[in-house]
C-alpha cells in the first residue's frame, strides 16, 4: 500500500509544518519542505502509471511503502518526545532520534525518485494512457462464472426480455449491473441463448470486453462472433473493420452483448459503428461499474442483479453438490447453513458446491466447512479468487487503500457510513482536494465504491443519505487477505496466535467471537497489543462483547493515532500518553482522563455510560484540529477564553475543522463562540432551567443565523417552551432539523415552513398551541422526510401543494391526531408512510392514501403499520 502509505506520510508533514513548527529545530523545517516535495513527486508517478504494468514496479512500491511509513514513525515519535518533555519542563536535548536518521531515509527516497524516474521515462506513461493497441483482450464465448445453470433471478430475466423487446424503435442499451460473482454474465447468457431472442433478431453477437481492451480486437471479436469472413485481416484498421461492421449491420435488427465492460472509453470507440435504423436494435451490457452503465445508458433504468435468497441459494447448492440427487436428512441443517452464508452470491453457493460434491460427504466435514467457509472457497478455486480480485486490481490507486480498510470490520457487521469516513480521515488515507473538506472527499470515494458493486448498502438515513453498509463476507476476505500481504492491517479473531511472532503490525484489528474461550483470549490478546513492544502500532480498532476489563498505556503507545474500541472495557490510566491521536472512540473511560492532552485529536467519541463526564471541557477550545465531537452525556461546555499562543495576547485560537458538536447542555451562542466555530455543520444541543424568564436571551439564541454551514441541528428543550419559535432565526443552510419539548403556535409555524433548504424535519414531544395545523401554500417546499413523535395536535389539514417534495411521513405515538390529510395520496413524490402507536383513524386514512397512490400507478409505494 505505498500510495497510503505517502498519503499519510504527507498529512503527516503538512499537520506538522502547521501546528507543531514551534517543536522543529533549526533546518528541520526545510528538511520537511524538501520531503513533502518527494512525497508529492511519488503520488503523482503512482497516479499516473498504467494500471496494466502495475506489476513492474512492486518491488519500487514496498521499498516506497516502507520508507513512508518509516520516515512517518520518526517524525512522530521525535514530536510528541519534544512536547511530552516540554510538559514536564525538561531541558537538554530532547531529540532523541534525531532528523539524522530523517536525512538518511530523504536518500533514500531521492534514490527511489530516480528509479522511478527512469522507469517512467522507459515506460512512456502519457503515451500508454492515450494508445494503447498491443494488449489481450475478451473472449467471443460467454466466461463461466462458475455455475451452467441459472437458479432464481427469473423476474429479472422476464423484465430484462420485456425491455429488449419493448415498443421503443430507436438503438437501446439496457445494462445488468451488479458485483463479481452474482451472476451477471449467466443471466445475460440466459436471455441471450433464449428462442425469442434468436426469432426476433436478425443478427446476434456476444463478446466479453475484459478490462484491458482494444478497439481492433472489440470489432474483431463482433465480426467473428457474426461469423463474417474478412479478407486481408492483418492489413485492416479500426476504420477499415469499423465500416465493415456497419454495412453488415445496416438495416437489419440486431443485439449484441457486450459482457464484462469496465471503462466508458470502451463504449465510446466502438458505438459510432453501430447504425440506428429504427428498427428495435438493442445492446445489452454488463458490468460491475453502475457509472459505466449511468453513462452508456442516458437516463434508463439499471437492471441491478440482486442476491439469491436462502431457498434459491439452497436449490442452486443441492444442484452443484448432487445433481438430480437428493441431499440426505443428516446433512440438510448443515447443508443449509453453508448455502445461507453464502449470502446470496451463486458464484460462492457454486464454488462450495463444486467442492463438496467431490469431497466427504459427512456432517463432521460439512462442519468443518461451515466454520471456514470463505477462506475454503477462495482457497479451492482459482477462478473465483480471480473474479473477485479483478474488482480490487482494477480499483485507482486512491481507493484501494480505502476499500481495504473494511476488512479492519467484523464479518457479517452493519458498517455506520460515518464511523468509517471518520476513520478513513484520521488514517490519513484521503487525497486532499481544494475547497472540499476530508469528509466530503471520502463520502465521494464511498459512493465510487458503491457503484463499483464493492460496498452493499444496508440502510439509508432521514436525509437519503446511506446510513449503514456491509460488505459480502467473500470481498472482506480479499481485503484481509491483500491487507496483511500488503502490510496494510491485521486481523485478530478471538485468538491469541494471531499476534506472535516478529511481524510489524501497524494497524491491528481484534473481534471477540462471543465464548466464554475466545473472550480470554481476546482479552489477552488486545492487551498484548495494547501494552507491547511494537512502537510502529498506529491503529487498534477492538469488537468486545466480553465482560469487564481494564486496559493502560505507557510510552510504548505514543505511536497510536486511532483507537476505537466497542465493549464493556475500561482504559484505567495513560491516556496522556497518546499525543498522536487521531481518532478516540471508546464506551468507557477513566472518569478523570485528561482527553484534552490530546492534541493531535480530530474526533472523539464518548457513548453514554456510567455518566462519564469529560474533566476540563473548556480545554476543548485550545484544540485546533478538532473535526468531530461526541459527547453523549450531555456535557456543559463553557464559552472559550481568550487564549494566548506563544505569547501573542488576546489572540484566538478558530476550530476551522470543527464540524460535528453534540451533545452540548445549554450551549451559549457569544460572539466568541462564534468565531471560534465557522465551519460547523452538524450540532446537537439540550437546554434544561428554561422557565426562567428571558432564558433565549441569556443564551444568545437568535445569533444561531449567523452559522451560515450549519446543515443539521437537534435542539431539545427539558421544559416545553411557548416562545422559542419568537426567539430564534436558523441559518438558510439547515437541511435538517430535529425539535423536541416546544410549543407551536400555527402563527409561528411559517418560520419552519419558510426555511428554504429544509428537507428533514423532526418533531418530538411537542403541542401545537390550537388543534389545528393548517400550513399555507408555498411552505415546506423542499421537505422530503417529516416525522411527528409524540405531537399534541387534533387535525391537520393539508394537501399535495403544502408538501410537494415529500417522500416519507413517519408518525409515532399521535393519540389526539384524528387523520391523515386525503391530499396526500395525490403527492407524486411520496414513497411512504410509516406508522406505529396510532389510532385506527389514523391508519385507515393511510389505507386510503395508499390506494389513492396505487391509483396513480405508484407502485413502489409503502404503508407500514
Amino acid at each position: 500500500m505505498a500510495y497510503a502509505a505517502l498519503l499519510s506520510l504527507s498529512h503527516v508533514l503538512q499537520r506538522t509544518l502547521k501546528y507543531d513548527c514551534s517543536y522543529l529545530l533549526p533546518g528541520e523545517q526545510q528538511q520537511i519542505d524538501s520531503l513533502l516535495e518527494k512525497v508529492v513527486y511519488l503520488q503523482d508517478f503512482l497516479d499516473k502509471f498504467p494500471q496494466e504494468n502495475i506489476e513492474s514496479i512492486e518491488g519500487l512500491e514496498r521499498e516506497i511503502r516502507d520508507a513512508a511509513c518509516q520516515t512517518e514513525d520518526i517524525i512522530e515519535s521525535c514530536i510528541a518526545d519534544r512536547v511530552l518533555e516540554e510538559s514536564a519542563s525538561h531541558s537538554g536535548d530532547i531529540f532523541p532520534t534525531s532528523f539524522h536518521e530523517i536525512a538518511k531515509l530523504i536518500e533514500e527516497v531521492d534514490s527511489i525518485k530516480i528509479r522511478a524516474g527512469k522507469i517512467e521515462d522507459e515506460s512512456g506513461i502519457q503515451e500508454d494512457l492515450e494508445r494503447n493497441t498491443s494488449l489481450p483482450v475478451g473472449s467471443l464465448r460467454p466466461a463461466s462464472s462458475g455455475q451452467s445453470t441459472m437458479v432464481g433471478l427469473d423476474d429479472a430475466m422476464a423484465e430484462i426480455k420485456n425491455h429488449l423487446f419493448s415498443s421503443s424503435s430507436q438503438l437501446e442499451v439496457v445494462s445488468i449491473v451488479g458485483m463479481g460473482g452474482i451472476g451477471k454474465t449467466t443471466l445475460a447468457h440466459k436471455v441471450y441463448i433464449d428462442k425469442y431472442i434468436e426469432y426476433h433478431f436478425h443478427i446476434c453477437a456476444w463478446f466479453t470486453v475484459s478490462q484491458n481492451y482494444n478497439v481492433r480486437e472489440i470489432l474483431l471479436g463482433l465480426l467473428d462472433s457474426m461469423k463474417i469472413q474478412i479478407d486481408g485481416r492483418s492489413e485492416k484498421d479500426i476504420d477499415q473493420l469499423g465500416e465493415l461492421l456497419y454495412k453488415k449491420l445496416k438495416g437489419r435488427r440486431y443485439i449484441f452483448v457486450m459482457d464484462d465492460v469496465w471503462d466508458i472509453e470502451a463504449w465510446d470507440s466502438v458505438k459510432r459503428y453501430f447504425p440506428d435504423d429504427k428498427n428495435g436494435s438493442r445492446i445489452l451490457l454488463t458490468t460491475r461499474l453502475e457509472n459505466v452503465a449511468n453513462y452508456i445508458n442516458s437516463g434508463s433504468r439499471l437492471h441491478h442483479v440482486r442476491f439469491l435468497n436462502n431457498k434459491e441459494s439452497w436449490k442452486l447448492f443441492c444442484q452443484k453438490v448432487f445433481g438430480i440427487g437428493f441431499c440426505p436428512l443428516e446433512l440438510e441443517e448443515i447443508g443449509k447453513k453453508i448455502a445461507q452464508n453464502c449470502r446470496g452470491l451463486p458464484l460462492a453457493v457454486a464454488v462450495i458446491g463444486g467442492l463438496l460434491s467431490k469431497a466427504n460427504k459427512t456432517p463432521h466435514y460439512w462442519r468443518q466447512i461451515a466454520e471456514n467457509l470463505s477462506s475454503e472457497i477462495t482457497s479451492n478455486d482459482e477462478q473465483c479468487s480471480k473474479i473477485l480480485s479483478l474488482s480490487y486490481k482494477n480499483l485507482p490507486y486512491h481507493l484501494k487503500g480505502c476499500f481495504l480498510y473494511m476488512g479492519i470490520f467484523p464479518e457479517d457487521s452493519e458498517i455506520k457510513v460515518k464511523v468509517l469516513i471518520k476513520l478513513w480521515v484520521a488514517e490519513g488515507i484521503l487525497k486532499p482536494a481544494y475547497s472540499k473538506t476530508l469528509e466530503d472527499v471520502g463520502e465521494e470515494y464511498f459512493l465510487d465504491l458503491v457503484q463499483r458493486s464493492l460496498i452493499l448498502v444496508q440502510k439509508k438515513g432521514s436525509s437519503g443519505k446511506i446510513k449503514t453498509c456491509r460488505i459480502h463476507d467473500l470481498l472482506r476476505d480479499l481485503c484481509v487477505r491483500e491487507a496483511q500481504k500488503e502490510k496494510f492491517f491485521h486481523v485478530i479473531e478471538g485468538s491469541l496466535y494471531g499476534i506472535q511472532g516478529n511481524t510489524s503490525m501497524r494497524r491491528v484489528s481484534i473481534h471477540d467471537k462471543k465464548t466464554s474461550l475466545s473472550s480470554f483470549y481476546f482479552y489477552h490478546a488486545a492487551k498484548r497489543t495494547i501494552q507491547g513492544d511494537d512502537k510502529t502500532l498506529s491503529s487498534l480498532v477492538v469488537q468486545s462483547h466480553s465482560s469487564y476489563r481494564e486496559y493502560s498505556f505507557d510510552s510504548s503507545s505514543r505511536s497510536l493515532k486511532v483507537l476505537h474500541m466497542e465493549g464493556f472495557d475500561v482504559l484505567s490510566h495513560g491516556i496522556e500518553e497518546l499525543v498522536n491521536m487521531r481518532y478516540f472512540y471508546y464506551s468507557f473511560s477513566d472518569r478523570n482522563a485528561l482527553i484534552y492532552k490530546l492534541r493531535n485529536l480530530q474526533t472523539i467519541v464518548l457513548p453514554t455510560h456510567w455518566g462519564y463526564k469529560m474533566k476540563n471541557p473548556l480545554e476543548i477550545w485550545k484544540m485546533p484540529q478538532l473535526r468531530h465531537v461526541k459527547l453523549e452525556d450531555d456535557v456543559h461546555l463553557p464559552d472559550p477564553p481568550c487564549s494566548e499562543i506563544k505569547g501573542e495576547e488576546n489572540s484566538i485560537v478558530v476550530l476551522e475543522n470543527l464540524q460535528t458538536l453534540s451533545r452540548i447542555r445549554n450551549f451559549s451562542w457569544t460572539e466568541e463562540v462564534l468565531e471560534r466555530i465557522p465551519n460547523l455543520r452538524k450540532l446537537a444541543i439540550i437546554y434544561g432551567n428554561t422557565r426562567a424568564a428571558g432564558w433565549e436571551k441569556y443564551y444568545y439564541i437568535n445569533n444561531l443565523v449567523h452559522l451560515t454551514k450549519l446543515e443539521s441541528l437537534n435542539c431539545s428543550i427539558e421544559y416545553t417552551l411557548p416562545n422559542f419559535l419568537d426567539n430564534i432565526t436558523f441559518p438558510i443552510s439547515l437541511r435538517k432539523l430535529t425539535l423536541k419539548g416546544i410549543k407551536l403556535h400555527p402563527s409561528k409555524l411559517l418560520i419552519l415552513g419558510s426555511m428554504p433548504n429544509l428537507e428533514v424535519l423532526k418533531l418530538r414531544s411537542s403541542t401545537f398551541l390550537c388543534p389545528e395545523w393548517e400550513p399555507n401554500e408555498g411552505e415546506f417546499l423542499k421537505l422530503k422526510f417529516l416525522l411527528l413523535h409524540d405531537v399534541e395536535v387534533e387535525h391537520w389539514m393539508a394537501d399535495s401543494i403544502h408538501f410537494p417534495s415529500l417522500e416519507h411521513l413517519k408518525i409515532f405515538d399521535c393519540g389526539l391526531l384524528d387523520e391523515i390529510p386525503s391530499g396526500f395520496g395525490e403527492i407524486s413524490t411520496l414513497q411512504s408512510i410509516e406508522l406505529y402507536e396510532c389510532g385506527d383513524s389514523i391508519v385507515e386514512s393511510a389505507k386510503k392514501i395508499e390506494e389513492a397512490q396505487l391509483d396513480w400507478g405508484n407502485d413502489a409505494f409503502k404503508l407500514i403499520y
